[in-house]
């Protein structure tokens, strides 16, 4: 899945809908961050990022929070992700 598979979602009048696509968003976004992360380590990014690994790596681990935080909503709300 990609972002623009989300679009239909985020644009619903279902707030469920709209729910599901945020999850889904962070989730293809955590993971392209992480993969990009990986290739640093490796030595296999074609460029430097201008951001130090560190913030990213931090940015990694808030979105993996988020995305609990956004899984217990569900469940809470009766959301199927």
């Amino acid at each position: 899945m990609e972002l623009k598979d989300t679009i239909d979602k985020m644009n619903s009048t279902d707030y469920k809908e709209r729910f599901i696509a945020e999850y889904e968003q962070v989730r293809i976004r955590r993971t392209k961050l992480a993969s990009m992360i990986e290739k640093y380590r490796m030595g296999t990014l074609d460029f430097e990022p201008t951001t130090p690994i560190g913030i990213l790596m931090t940015q990694v681990a808030i979105m993996d929070s988020y995305c609990l935080i956004l899984k217990q909503r569900a469940i809470l709300e009766n959301i199927e992700l």
